[in-house]
């Protein structure tokens, strides 16, 4: 929804670029880019509004899929923006040592990712504003009649001291109205068709404490999985897919010999605005294809399952 209409992708463009342009004067933007759909588009659009005095962080919180940091960089090179990539891990990790409880996790990662970024925003010469990638679920899921749902590093905002202004031109739509926005901005299919991410990654897809050893453990999966769904035809299909790392083991026997190791939950489903979502029924000789090939290749693992808990009542994500 747009102001309460359907809405209207050209007209929607022509008044968020208008209204970034009468919001930040002739101010420097500075923004956090995750490599998904929403931030990506509100790059563009801020972009198209004010050019060069947009400047981009992409940060390495060590919690995103194998690769992603470098594979995410490239792909934003010849896109005419200006993004500079950070790699802080260590600062994660040392923020989450000993955090089990998903809504401390949250928090510790959320602002751990706001202190890294403030950091490099205070670099930035002139930098008055703070655009992000916020979408209406963002905000609808954070806050309730009950009090907070789960945190979003996304609804919250930087330190007081920045004395930075907040752009969000997207907080009133849907994931599905980002897309369609992005489409119409020239965005490749790339971005377009990447299923959504959490802002604290992997964090909340690894449900115990954060390690590196252990998200190695998740990535390894998690990029044995989305390859497969790639390879068989099956990702545009899902609108939503996860290997999730669960705080138990199992027994299994692997090279002859008895092991007491971790189980990974997958995930698919779909869903048009993430309010609620449908387990997809993949295919079991796939999903057994899959599990073999996690079991046999990623260490420390000897078990697969997969979840098929619909939202409501689960979420779509674990933590």
């Amino acid at each position: 929804m747009y102001n309460g209409q359907i809405i209207d992708v050209p007209q929607f463009i022509a008044d968020a670029v208008s209204s970034i342009k009468t919001q930040v004067g002739n101010d420097v933007v500075v923004l956090g880019l995750s490599g998904g759909v929403d931030s990506t588009v509100t790059a563009l659009l801020v972009d198209k509004a004010i050019g060069d005095r947009l400047v981009c962080i992409f940060v390495d919180h060590g919690l995103l899929r194998k690769n992603e940091f470098e594979d995410v960089l490239k792909h934003y090179e010849g896109m005419g923006l200006n993004v500079k990539g950070v790699r802080a891990a260590d600062r994660f990790f040392a923020a989450c040592k000993g955090i089990t409880d998903p809504e401390l996790k949250r928090k510790a990662i959320g602002k751990t990712f706001i202190d890294v970024f403030a950091d490099e925003a205070r670099k930035v010469k002139d930098a008055k504003w703070l655009a992000q990638g916020t979408i209406w679920p963002d905000i609808a899921e954070s806050f309730s009649d009950k009090g907070v749902i789960k945190s979003h590093h996304n609804v919250g905002g930087l330190p007081e001291d920045l004395n930075f202004g907040l752009v969000e031109p997207l907080k009133y739509l849907y994931k599905y109205e980002v897309r369609q926005v992005g489409a119409a901005l020239g965005l490749d299919s790339h971005f377009l068709g990447r299923h959504p991410f959490p802002g604290p990654g992997l964090g909340v897809r690894c449900l115990e404490e954060l390690t590196p050893e252990r998200i190695h453990i998740l990535q390894e999966a998690d990029d044995i999985y989305i390859r497969a769904l790639r390879e068989a035809g099956l990702y545009d299909k899902i609108w939503q897919a996860a290997a999730i790392l669960l705080p138990v083991r199992s027994t299994g026997i692997k090279d002859g010999r008895r092991t007491y190791e971790n189980v990974i939950a997958l995930r698919a489903v779909n869903s048009k605005d993430a309010v609620t979502a449908e387990v997809i029924n993949l295919p079991f000789e796939f999903l057994q294809k899959v599990a073999t090939e996690i079991i046999t290749k990623v260490d420390g693992v000897n078990r697969v399952v997969y979840d098929i808990s619909p939202k409501p009542p689960s979420t779509i994500e674990w933590e």
